[in-house]
């Protein structure tokens, strides 16, 4: 999976550019089509639900859109998700917000494996010093060696460790 990175901002404090990081037009037609397919496989499951459950029929196909909803906004929001990496802290820009925080809150910078039966994935989480951690938008894989994820996780680590050093 290849990422954008982009030097189009300022960070204020220090007049250095942020770096952006972000799905490149590839991945995200791949994420819209995986969108797609799930899409696909839940009006399928309400289909099914309707013609087979007679009794609380609605209530079924109620859950299951219910359930597609939350998938879809995860898609979205991991599709169009990124992050501005500044001198001064992590910028997060997801479909429906932005959150800021500085790198002296951030305790740890670590990759979280998550297995299912289908397959495992990778995510960067930002941990905290108080409060919970944070999971970084577009830094993901469901490749054991991805080049590319790996060079988004030592890019935060990178600006995590020089904010150290200041």
């Amino acid at each position: 999976m290849h990422f954008r990175v982009g030097t189009n901002e300022h960070d204020g404090q220090s007049g250095v550019p942020g770096r952006w990081i972000g799905l490149d037009a590839a991945a995200r037609r791949r994420n819209w089509w995986w969108t797609g397919v799930l899409t696909l496989l839940f009006a399928g499951f309400a289909v099914a639900a309707a013609l087979t459950e007679p009794k609380d029929r609605w209530c079924w196909v109620g859950g299951v859109g219910v359930c597609w909803l939350a998938s879809l906004y995860y898609m979205i929001d991991r599709g169009y998700g990124r992050t501005l990496l500044t001198s001064s802290g992590l910028e997060f820009h997801t479909f429906t917000g932005r959150s800021s925080f500085r790198w002296d809150e951030i305790a740890r910078i670590h990759e979280r494996r998550h297995q299912a039966r289908s397959g495992e994935w990778w995510d960067v989480r930002a941990v905290r010093a108080r409060g919970r951690s944070l999971t970084v938008p577009d830094v993901f894989t469901s490749s054991r060696r991805d080049a590319a994820f790996e060079e988004k996780l030592a890019l935060v680590r990178r600006y995590w460790a020089d904010a150290a050093t200041d």
